[in-house]
């Protein structure tokens, strides 16, 4: 899913505040987050989480997966 789907899926959840990283290693900054697809998450999906906990991995849609 993209970004922002993950996005307001934690936010349902009634957690408002999740971090998201460039899996590439590049340090890039997620601006437009539809144009972002998430690779990996920590916790893993299912985890109880806080404000904060939630952190997506992602790449630019049509980029190759490291994770």
């Amino acid at each position: 899913m993209n970004l922002q789907e993950a996005q307001n899926e934690i936010q349902r959840a009634g957690v408002f505040y999740s971090r998201s990283n460039d899996a590439t290693g590049r340090g890039r900054h997620q601006i437009r987050d539809r144009n972002w697809v998430v690779v990996a998450q920590t916790p893993s999906p299912g985890t109880p989480i806080g404000e904060g906990d939630a952190v997506l991995s992602v790449v630019k849609i049509g980029e190759p997966s490291l994770c």
